[in-house]
């Protein structure tokens, strides 16, 4: 017997190779690690704009309404879809007169979280935020003061901002404060992941545990996709091709060149294409984007290097990410105001 084995012992150590790379090593996360991840149990209004169902309510009116654009062809709802991972699935936002935008559309799941808004961050909050694209010329490109006269003579509408807004009524400042409240309460359900970091060791596959063990590990992913949002509400240049330069256009900063938000990761796979510029179709385009260490200049993130992830680790890297994806309730349109 001994005789055999030591005959075919090169035989089965191949074997013994074959069956670690058949079935993945369980990765060892530790429930330290699990907590910064772990969901908030309530939603964050700020004191100069309490929530109110009434509020809710006529946000999502005004989000959902194509009047609030000059040619009453497009509303909010166009770019931040909630079929899309509240995105369009567009490389390019389009306007209102189908001319394209400079930028990909970002998602608007879980901003009440957020800092500054916009892939640049020239938005300090969200009201700033939903006022900018009904503003912009190739988006929406309805001035403010004519969008006041055009909900005025809607008489649901006045009716609303007087039950809400009882001391001004309908106001630029209101129409802000009241999208910016039904943004706030658009969050990402429970996923997967979520139920594997309360304790459910079968909510996730092993592949999936791997690849938490190497976002929060040899990845270098969490460094910068932090918090329970999977974002640490920073601007890093991360060697994307681009002429765009980013929040420098902010700051004119010459070091925040190229530099763009870092966005959460919740519901990912429902928001290709990716990066500002919707380069990237997959996420296996933006790991490998991450693997090559990106495009070397002087303003290129120091956190951006090139990564030795195997093919393996790649395909569990995605794997982790995939249950990010909340399980959802439908979106229900609103009956607009006449």
């Amino acid at each position: 017997m001994i005789e055999f084995f030591s005959k075919y012992k090169i035989f089965f150590m191949f074997l013994w190779f074959l069956s670690l790379s058949a079935f993945p090593v369980m990765a060892e996360v530790s429930e330290e690690d699990k907590e910064q991840f772990k969901r908030p149990a309530e939603i964050p209004f700020p004191a100069t704009n309490p929530y109110s169902p009434e509020k809710v309510a006529l946000g999502k009116s005004l989000f959902f309404d194509p009047r609030l654009s000059a040619n009453n062809n497009i509303n909010c709802a166009s770019c931040h879809n909630p079929s899309f991972g509240w995105e369009d699935g567009q490389p390019f936002a389009t306007g209102t007169e189908a001319k394209p935008g400079k930028r990909n559309a970002p998602t608007v799941l879980n901003r009440a979280w957020g800092g500054e808004m916009f892939w640049d961050g020239r938005a300090e909050d969200l009201e700033r935020q939903a006022l900018g694209p009904i503003q912009d010329p190739l988006e929406m490109n309805m001035s403010l003061d004519d969008l006041v006269v055009k909900l005025s003579e809607i008489e649901g509408y006045k009716k609303q901002f007087a039950q809400v807004f009882p001391r001004d009524g309908l106001t630029k400042m209101n129409i802000a404060k009241a999208i910016a409240t039904y943004e706030r309460t658009i969050v990402s359900g429970v996923s997967s992941f979520d139920r594997w970091i309360k304790g459910d060791e079968s909510a996730i596959s092993t592949s999936a545990k791997n690849g938490f063990e190497l976002f929060i590990g040899k990845a270098n992913c969490a460094d910068c996709h932090s918090g329970w949002n999977f974002s640490d509400e920073n601007f890093h240049d991360i060697g994307v091709d681009t002429t765009d330069l980013g929040r420098q256009s902010v700051t004119n900063d010459t070091s925040n060149q190229h530099g763009f938000k870092t966005p959460g990761l919740r519901n990912i796979n429902q928001r290709a294409p990716y990066m500002h510029n919707g380069s990237m179709d997959t996420l296996e385009e933006v790991v490998n984007h991450y693997v090559s260490g990106g495009e070397k200049r002087t303003s290129l993130s120091p956190m951006m290097k090139p990564l030795e992830l195997t093919q393996q680790e790649i395909s569990d890297l995605i794997a982790f990410m995939n249950t990010l994806t909340g399980e959802d309730r439908p979106v229900t349109l609103p009956i607009l105001p006449y």
